[in-house]
């Protein structure tokens, strides 16, 4: 099938098939012979023969390679360019399922191993340092951190050394560096994401990619909608860094938040679905034919429908000195680089819901010791009964009625946390899921809202249809809306519902005939 859609090439000793920063070289599926993956520095990462394929997440992202395959045996392989491959994983099941859980698995190991992907060259006390770090961290990219204090290096001396005047510094696989760029900036240098137009018109419009956002790009892309999806992260929400999703419909065995919304945005782009990031809204002004969005970077999108999925984010504790520790020895999702950094360390884990037992079951099993503190009295008040059981089966220690009032360390590592009881405990590592705060204030009188900030939609906004929020053609799913249910496939449903009232509003004859 493979052969069908790609082309049968050979490969001598000591060829190149692909190295670092190579934004187009195809899929790789070997016949015949052997080829190693090496890293930046030429190190051997793995070796692949007869049967194996290469390449990872960033062939259907569109990213620049951060690795270089070099062939070690005689190779005869077949090459299907990036466009073929995504026609094929829409095509094939079981191809699909096979490739798409080994490049998200591949992803994972790169960003375990130190020395792959871009560069990082600042001082933990910039902002733009901590910026760059959660950015790389929330696109799930392979990159590394040098702080010229930890090599007793002035920050002056390092600019001499890389020839630049201003940290942090991004040095990007291939060679090129950044001079503290902005996350648009180093997201399209390394070849992520759509880059928009000054002006774009769209039939509908989706501000945040988490499951609402891509429930409703998939269903509206297939039935024939311009759609345009922008965040002002990575696409995949919250619910892209859960470590595994075991209620969802359809998996019994789990799937991982990563899997589950690679799938969706493939999904989506297969039926030609855009989707742009990192580009966070401004402003929205409504309009009669045409509602308009602001971005930051000075773009504006003219829809005709607006989806409003931008989320909510964790609350931050309320203790002085938080923010040196951010980034650090605090942090608000548990990816596979925390697991690690966390193995065999005591970790707190702080929060009552399902996404803060999500995070405490990953570490432990990861091999760290962990508390998990929430100021109820019960954990069943706002928990799923199976993750309280996979709390006791992983030996999670779970403390009721805890709340922090400070935090204890020297600079940015934690060393403990005392608790409003007077209670002092040991961490070195704290996570926080306190639960959410609606991404509505770029919002400002437009629409209306509740009290806590979240939009209001149908009878209680004075709308006629269940999602439309106060102003006609925009509406509100998932997290952001109030009174949803916070669940990923509630999401998924209501931002595949909007399609629905969006065709409605668009074609009166064809809601009519319906």
């Amino acid at each position: 099938m493979l052969a069908e859609h790609g082309r049968e090439r050979t490969a001598e000793v000591g060829e190149t098939l692909f190295q670092i920063g190579d934004e187009t070289y195809p899929f790789i599926a070997i016949l015949e012979g052997e080829v190693a993956v090496l890293d930046s520095d030429g190190q051997e990462i793995v070796r692949h023969g007869a049967s194996g394929f290469l390449g990872e997440i960033n062939l259907l992202s569109g990213q620049t390679v951060f690795l270089t395959a070099v062939v070690t045996e005689p190779m005869r392989y077949i090459a299907v360019d990036r466009e073929a491959l995504r026609q094929l994983l829409f095509e094939d099941g079981s191809l699909s399922d096979l490739l798409l859980t080994a490049f998200v698995e591949r992803r994972e190991l790169l960003q375990q191993r130190q020395g792959i992907g871009f560069e990082i060259v600042g001082p933990r006390h910039l902002p733009d340092t901590r910026r760059l770090l959660d950015f790389a961290r929330v696109q799930r990219l392979p990159h590394s951190w040098l702080d010229p204090a930890d090599y007793e290096q002035s920050a002056t001396a390092t600019a001499a050394a890389t020839g630049s005047s201003q940290l942090p510094l991004v040095r990007l696989p291939g060679g090129t560096e950044l001079e503290n760029p902005s996350n648009g900036e180093l997201s399209r240098a390394l070849g992520i994401g759509l880059e928009l137009a000054p002006r774009e018109e769209v039939d509908l419009l989706i501000v945040g990619g988490g499951p609402a956002g891509l429930g409703a790009a998939v269903y509206g892309a297939s039935e024939g909608l311009d759609t345009l999806v922008v965040d002002s992260t990575v696409l995949g929400g919250q619910a892209g860094a859960s470590r595994r999703i075991e209620n969802y419909l359809g998996f019994p065995a789990g799937i991982t938040g990563t899997e589950l919304t690679s799938r969706a945005i493939t999904q989506a782009r297969k039926f030609r679905a855009r989707t742009a990031t990192p580009y966070r809204a401004e402003a929205l002004e409504p309009g009669e034919e045409r509602h308009l969005v602001k971005l930051e970077e000075g773009n504006e999108v003219a829809a005709r429908a607006v989806l409003l999925a931008t989320g909510a984010d964790y609350r931050r504790l309320p203790v002085e000195g938080l923010d040196r520790y951010e980034g650090v020895s605090v942090f608000y999702a548990a990816g596979p680089l925390e697991g690690q950094l966390c193995a065999a360390q005591r970790v707190g884990v702080i929060g009552g819901g399902n996404s803060a037992a999500q995070a405490a079951v990953w570490l432990a099993r990861g091999g760290a010791l962990v508390t998990l503190m929430h100021r109820r009295a019960d954990l069943r008040e706002t928990m799923s009964q199976y993750l309280i059981e996979e709390l006791d089966r992983y030996g999670v220690a779970v403390r009721d009625r805890s709340e922090i009032s400070a935090l204890h360390g020297e600079s940015w590592r934690l060393a403990s946390v005392t608790l409003t009881d007077g209670d002092n405990l040991p961490f070195s590592f704290l996570f926080l899921f306190l639960g959410a705060t609606p991404c509505t204030d770029w919002l400002g009188d437009v629409l209306a809202r509740d009290s806590n900030g979240f939009i209001l939609t149908g009878p209680d906004a004075g709308a006629d249809g269940l999602l439309e929020t106060s102003v006609p053609g925009i509406y509100a799913a998932g997290d952001v809306r109030a009174g949803s249910i916070k669940r990923c496939a509630t999401a998924v449903g209501e931002g595949a519902t909007v399609v629905r009232f969006v065709h409605e509003r668009l074609s009166p004859a064809v809601a009519s005939h319906r």
